[in-house]
């Protein structure tokens, strides 16, 4: 039970230490050792419930089981390493005026309160705590997006504010919903707002009021996600803020909001009985998949076109959702890690690129293998990882999802097939001159791509050997979302 404290202390900690600290230098290596310290808690945590099972703290207010646990070591591991990154690709923002020592020390603080926002959401028992902790996740990401204060940048932070915020508030709608319904038939009411009290009454709710609510929970928090159509604040955030930043919003907050989702898409279904909530996932998720692999063709950003990448993945998962069932949601949770391992480090390695050639332009970047052949051959290798070639996770993750839509759904495996392919082909096509072209200046500063690599080397592991206790931990939460 301590580790389950830490683990939330720690960066709300950080984030009052980092107010204090004078020195940027030592701020940043700060930001590094409690990112450590949070993520060796969350391990010490994961033994906690592997020796004693689910359990409830705070006056029931938090909640851990295998499906929130899964996700908060996965977030505690990427906020860590993007600490490493971040403390490298900052200093040399500061050290060349990009952003003031005063933003600087902005950015370290929302850095702390973003990961403890998004802790607290993932952790959260109470249904109502998890809302809030989901809008104090987009107040501290809206000024970090905004962290460079170019015309850009604060027009896309602008967009990310009024889209997420609409998206939010409609998300408050469904979850009131959800505590009314509640209410209707809990003994004491204040447990309407607990979802482990919830997901043991859920068959007795209206489900007039749970099918409305669970609409304005899949579009608020699929605002947040991306889904297509509620995507368009999506490229333009990742595009101009900071890369650590969208290092973190492309690997980690879409897959809160998600949680979030299918938390809900549990009582949904229990109060329902029927495919309602899965059929609607399904729509918007192959909606997202497709539009994002067609977009994909027409890019002239690095990072706007890694952003879509990241709209047709999280659109493909959530449709792994809506196909239901054990394996559906076993290969769901696992494709949901290794693309959150995978995109965390292309950002990484994009952060790199444009640093180095200080433009996101895709046609300004040319010839990257004889300036940076280390920057080139990661960028490819991550490049075509996320594009699905074997043998690694995001591969074995697709191939699983078409082996389960041929059983079930075989005219959908046609357009999953011609979808692949196509992102395959944008991806590919983009990227091939920038790794080969004819060479274009560049100043030549340090880089950090360790992180990245480290990444990607989990993601083949992943995609040819599962650990034992990873399987079981996916084991456990995809029994706890399918019932």
């Amino acid at each position: 039970m301590i580790a389950f404290y830490l683990t939330l202390l720690l960066p709300l900690v950080g984030t009052l230490l980092m107010l204090g600290i004078g020195n940027l230098r030592i701020a940043g290596y700060c930001n590094i050792i409690i990112t450590i310290a949070g993520f060796v808690a969350s391990l010490f945590m994961a033994h906690y419930f592997f020796e004693h099972g689910a359990f409830l703290a705070i006056k029931q207010q938090f909640y851990i089981d295998a499906f929130n646990l899964l996700i908060i070591v996965l977030t505690t591991f990427v906020v860590m390493t993007t600490a490493f990154f971040s403390n490298t690709f900052m200093w040399i923002n500061a050290a060349t005026n990009r952003i003031s020592t005063r933003h600087l020390r902005l950015y370290h603080v929302m850095y702390q309160l973003f990961a403890l926002m998004m802790l607290i959401a993932l952790a959260a028992n109470n249904i109502g705590i998890l809302w809030v902790a989901m809008e104090g996740a987009t107040l501290a990401t809206v000024l970090l997006v905004s962290l460079y204060r170019t015309k850009e940048a604060i027009e896309a932070s602008w967009k990310y504010f009024i889209l997420c915020i609409v998206g939010i508030a409609l998300a408050l709608f469904g979850t009131i919903l959800v505590y009314f319904s509640a209410t209707q038939e809990l003994v004491q009411a204040k447990t309407g707002m607990l979802w482990s009290v919830l997901a043991l009454h859920a068959n007795h709710f209206d489900p007039t009021i749970i099918k409305i609510a669970f609409v304005f929970l899949l579009v608020g928090y699929g605002t947040k996600i991306g889904l297509v159509p509620l995507h368009n604040w999506l490229p333009d955030a990742y595009s101009e803020s900071p890369a650590p930043v969208a290092t973190l919003l492309s690997g980690l907050l879409s897959n809160v909001a998600l949680y979030a989702l299918i938390r809900f898409k549990i009582l949904t279904d229990l109060a329902l009985a029927n495919h309602l909530a899965d059929n609607l996932l399904m729509v918007f998720g192959l909606l997202s998949f497709v539009v994002a692999a067609v977009l994909l063709q027409r890019q002239h950003n690095i990072k706007r076109l890694f952003s879509y990448s990241s709209i047709e993945h999280m659109g493909l998962i959530t449709f792994t959702f809506g196909l239901g069932g054990p394996i559906a949601t076993f290969v769901g949770l696992f494709y949901l890690l290794v693309h959150a391992l995978t995109k965390s480090a292309l950002f990484t390695i994009v952060g790199n690129v444009v640093q180095q050639t200080k433009t996101n332009s895709l046609e300004k970047i040319r010839g990257l293998i004889k300036n940076q052949p280390l920057l080139a051959w990661v960028l490819l290798a991550a490049t075509l990882i996320i594009s699905g070639i074997p043998p690694f996770g995001i591969f074995t993750s697709e191939l699983l999802v078409f082996i389960t839509c041929v059983k079930f759904l075989p005219l959908i495996a046609i357009i999953l097939v011609g979808g692949s392919i196509l992102a395959f082909a944008g991806l590919l096509r983009n990227i091939q001159p920038v790794v080969y072209g004819e060479p274009t200046p560049m100043t030549k500063s340090k880089i950090c791509l360790w992180p990245a690599i480290l990444h990607l080397s989990l993601v083949l592991i992943l995609g040819l050997y599962i650990p034992p206790v990873l399987q079981q931990l996916l084991q456990q939460a995809a029994r706890l979302i399918t019932g």
